[in-house]
């Protein structure tokens, strides 16, 4: 059976970026006044903060047709008990920096998550948050989700300065939240910057909040004041987009309002190494969350080496990554990405055994990958392990395969991108 190859042209608007779909929920919660977010990510991931904060006493109005939300600060110390666990459904991302939120309130909560959130390690936050007072303790031990958060009613929260061990936005943003309800200053300092749309918000909210280098510190108990947030389009998703106008053939396309803060434009820069024709118009809000225009164009792309400090503007999109190396000319080396392996699943096991199995040349590193780009791949049935990366990355492979590709459990898009599979279809018509 064959595939027969279809150009991609045309214009798309991807959904609303994800993390700052989180965020605009959190610290509009945690704001006075009201906090108006329009393009916000109707993904489950983003309705799970949304479930979590009206347990927690915030009125929250969505209109899922303007993907517009529209809701009334409590102030920073306004939120009240929920009634039950709060679940984040398979949104790390909630757990994580609702744990750092939680740690500064006077009542207790339990926080749970799917069986995916269940293996996800939250020692990394654990640690932290514990060297502030806080009592953040995992009910299974290990670890792992649930947690219980115990209320700090008499002692408050003290500020520290926090090595990360690693570079990851959860893990600052959390310490920096719990850092809102900390006596004194609170810092956090990474091997690499992270993305860093939870200390923009916090500015322009009105936090104290100063960048140093990789260092970020936030002073304690400020007022927030509510303000309308505009969500870009997340270069996450629109990462799919860029490599299949890239890897198939006669592709031209557009992709517009486009967030390319330059913590998370990794892709745009890999894509340029890689000899890409790709280019960036129409670029505006430079002062805060900046955004513009993808052009991308079918290439011949060429094997580069990635690592270093840009892993983290591009760890989510290592997949695609990974599918775009399989037809580029040469050799293509990934590492420094052990984060892959925490992720929703082990994304190096899953992308190498995949492509493996479809008859690419590629083996598994301790913290990436290496790709021999230029072969033929062929269809094959791809599990997702419910991992919405995965079954993107691989949809798109499929585009350009010479028998098609069976994503299973494709559904699992609806955590990040409900119309990816609506949107593909339109512009290869």
């Amino acid at each position: 059976m064959t595939n027969k190859i279809k150009p991609l042209r045309g214009e798309i608007t991807v959904p609303g970026d994800k993390s700052i779909s989180h965020r605009a929920v959190m610290l509009g919660s945690l704001a006075e006044g009201t906090t108006e977010i329009t393009h916000f990510l109707q993904g489950a991931d983003c309705l799970s903060t949304i479930n979590c904060f009206r347990q927690m006493g915030v009125t929250i109005e969505n209109n899922p047709e303007q993907n517009k939300v529209t809701l009334r600060g409590k102030g920073l110390h306004g939120l009240k008990q929920p009634a039950k666990t709060l679940d984040v459904g398979n949104s790390g991302t909630t757990m994580r920096l609702m744990s750092g939120i939680l740690s500064g309130q006077t009542f207790d909560t339990v926080i749970t998550g799917d069986a995916s959130i269940q293996k996800r390690p939250m020692g990394r936050i654990i640690t932290p948050l514990s060297q502030m007072g806080a009592k953040v303790a995992s009910i299974p031990g290990g670890g792992l989700a649930p947690l219980h958060i115990t209320g700090r009613k008499d002692v408050h929260l003290h500020g520290i300065h926090y090595n990360s061990p690693v570079a990851s936005a959860q893990v600052k943003s959390s310490v920096l939240l719990a850092g809102l309800y900390a006596e004194g200053s609170t810092s956090v300092t990474e091997p690499n910057v992270s993305r860093n749309h939870t200390e923009l918000m916090l500015k322009m909210l009105g936090a104290d909040l100063i960048i140093s280098d990789t260092t970020a510190t936030i002073q304690s108990n400020p007022r927030l004041t509510a303000r309308k947030i505009e969500v870009p389009g997340d270069i996450s998703s629109a990462a799919y987009f860029i490599a299949a106008g890239l890897i198939v053939p006669g592709s031209q396309l557009v992709i517009k309002n486009v967030g390319i803060n330059p913590t998370r434009d990794g892709i745009i820069r890999v894509c340029k190494q890689m000899g890409a024709d790709i280019a960036i118009e129409n670029i505006r809000n430079t002062d805060t969350e900046a955004v513009g225009d993808i052009i991308v164009s079918y290439s011949q792309l060429k094997g580069t080496e990635i690592g270093g400090p840009i892993i983290p503007t591009l760890i989510d999109e290592i997949p695609i990554i990974a599918i775009m190396a399989c037809f580029a000319k040469g050799q293509t080396v990934i590492k420094d990405a052990v984060e892959l392996k925490v992720k929703e699943s082990n994304r190096i096991d899953v992308m190498v055994n995949n492509l493996s199995l479809m008859g690419a040349d590629i083996i598994a590193t301790e913290d990436g990958m290496i790709i021999n780009g230029g072969l033929p791949l062929h269809g094959a049935a791809i599990d997702s392990k419910a991992d919405h990366r995965i079954a993107m990355s691989f949809t798109i492979a499929g585009l350009v395969t010479d028998s098609p590709v069976d994503v299973l459990g494709a559904d699992c898009v609806n955590i990040s991108y409900p119309a990816f599979y609506e949107d593909l279809n339109r512009l290869m018509r």
